[in-house]
Parts: structure tokens; C-alpha cells; sequence
């Protein structure tokens, strides 16, 4: 993928990269809609971004995982904190964006919306 003097260069992106849930691949590789990353005046290596949709159940994936269980099983408040971290990070602005988020949650569409509602009032 890279030269010898470029791995410490990925090892160091690469928990990004896998936080975004992106792709790296070798630099001659890359697509027009590719990150190139250079290191020390050289392409080292290109990311793949994900679709939105993906980021998003890469976003809910992450979060389940710090939490130390199934986002369905937290209660009301930690679900309404859920929803709130995912309105910053535009998880909202997403085709399908709160129907993913309402069965991440085990809650109806109209929940999610209500907190949403909920923090727009507060």
C-alpha cells in the first residue's frame, strides 16, 4: 500500500479512518471521490469515505459498543441523550436517518421525534 518509511504515517490515521468507518487503500487506487493522504511529500495512502447511510450504522455500531450493550436496552434518558448526540453529528439529515435511529432505540419514529421536540423546547 505504501512505502516503508509511510507506515507509521497509517498506523497513526488508521483508527480515524476505521472511526468513520472508511476504507484505506493503496494511493494509485484512489477514485475521484478518494481521500489521498501525502506523508513526507509522497501519496501514502487514500480513504475510502463511506455513504452516509453506512457512517450512520457505523455511528450506532460505535456507540452500542461504548455503552456495553444494545441501544434498545438503555432507559428513556439514556436513549434521549443518544438521540441528542446523533442530531450533532447531522445523523437526522440522512434519508431514513430517524427510521435507523428508532430501531436502534427499540422506539417508534414519533418518539425519536418527540426528543427531538423535546430539546428544540428546552
Amino acid at each position: 500500500m505504501s512505502g516503508a518509511g509511510d507506515e507509521p504515517f497509517i498506523a497513526a490515521v488508521k483508527p480515524l479512518v476505521d472511526a468513520m468507518g472508511g476504507e484505506m487503500i493503496p494511493p494509485d487506487e484512489a477514485g475521484p471521490d478518494d481521500v489521498v493522504l501525502a506523508w513526507e511529500g509522497r501519496d501514502a495512502v487514500a480513504v475510502r469515505l463511506p455513504q452516509l447511510a453506512d457512517s450512520l450504522d457505523h455511528i450506532l455500531a460505535a456507540m452500542e459498543r461504548r455503552k456495553g450493550m444494545p441501544l434498545a436496552d438503555l432507559d428513556r434518558r439514556a436513549k434521549q441523550e443518544v438521540v441528542r448526540v446523533l442530531e450533532a453529528r447531522g445523523a437526522f439529515s440522512v434519508r431514513h436517518g430517524v427510521e435507523t435511529v428508532a430501531s436502534a432505540l427499540g422506539v417508534s419514529r414519533f418518539t425519536v421525534y418527540n426528543y427531538l421536540n423535546r430539546e428544540k423546547g428546552a
